[in-house]
């Protein structure tokens, strides 16, 4: 089990959650099947203006709940087929906008392990996902920081590489580049570096990546890691002075964080679960709230 960030964003949270996902290294064995549920929760009260950091008293302290049920399957040992169907809350102590709540994009990918091999106590691998997401409900996206998430179809490709030392601790790299389309607003004017008289907006593609280093304990029982995420637009505008961000604008976040996992193995009832908990900070940004997220969850595996 490991971690997936949430990439519907926008002054939103840039959470991160965990179960078996499209950015780890760990694979289902054939037939087995892995069901998780999360919940992350992110805070702010300061958010990035283009590259400035203010308050809003109109949004005060904002707060956005994700819950996530997610499953893993083995189609192979080499092949897995991963689904993610998150649910979403925001509120804000500030102004008198309201929150929004309902199902945010589902999340369908495969995950291929390429190569795997041992050197004596050394252990390289490396793999590769592909992921498609799209709206499941026709939420309102152009109401950010609010807003479910950016209301359009995502695909993204990511290569993951693996180094393991004496089967107790790595070091993970991957990197993503997500594409993403247009999404559809309730009026039919906006600026974005140029006035455009359409409902669509072109969403801004991003890359994702990410740095992991890791190691078990307790026989094998605890997981910890360190995480270090960036999660950076290709192009898109800045939110201009007081304004209300828009899916067009350049969003970049950069997190880091701690993960834990415990496996209760020795527990013959609950054998097969476990449970996670994760803190991430953010710590630069652009056109993105300064978050806290706290989350964890439990998974349950077994063979199908």
């Amino acid at each position: 089990m490991k971690k997936i960030i949430l990439l519907g964003v926008g002054l939103v949270c840039a959470g991160t959650m965990y179960g078996q996902t499209f950015a780890d290294a760990i694979m289902m064995k054939k037939k087995e099947i892995c069901f998780a549920f999360m919940f992350d929760q992110g805070k702010w009260d300061q958010y990035w203006e283009g590259t400035t950091l203010i308050s809003n008293e109109n949004i005060g302290t904002f707060t956005r709940n994700t819950y996530a049920p997610m499953i893993a399957y083995g189609i192979t040992d080499k092949l897995n087929v991963l689904l993610v169907t998150p649910y979403v809350e925001t509120m804000s102590t500030g102004g008198q906008l309201a929150g929004m709540q309902g199902f945010q994009d589902v999340n369908i990918g495969l995950k291929y392990e390429a190569f795997k091999k041992d050197f004596g106590k050394h252990r390289v691998s490396a793999l590769a996902t592909v992921q498609f997401a799209t709206p499941m409900t026709n939420y309102l996206s152009d109401y950010l920081p609010y807003s479910l998430g950016l209301g359009t179809q995502q695909f993204a490709g990511r290569v993951i590489s693996q180094y393991e030392f004496n089967k107790m601790i790595y070091v993970r790299a991957s990197a993503a580049y997500i594409w993403r389309g247009q999404t559809e607003a309730e009026r039919n004017y906006y600026y974005n570096n140029g006035s455009y008289y359409t409902t669509y907006m072109d969403v801004p593609s991003a890359v994702n990546y990410e740095l992991i280093v890791g190691g078990w304990a307790l026989n094998h029982n605890l997981r910890l890691e360190a995480t270090y995420t960036m999660l950076n637009n290709v192009s898109g505008d800045d939110i201009r002075r007081w304004n209300m961000p828009q899916p067009t604008n350049r969003m970049e976040i950069t997190q880091a964080g701690f993960f834990a996992q415990y496996y209760l193995k020795a527990l013959e009832p609950l054998k097969g679960f476990s449970i996670m908990a994760t803190f991430n900070q953010a710590l630069e940004g652009r056109n993105m709230g300064k978050s806290t997220n706290i989350s964890g969850g439990v998974t349950y595996q077994f063979t199908f």
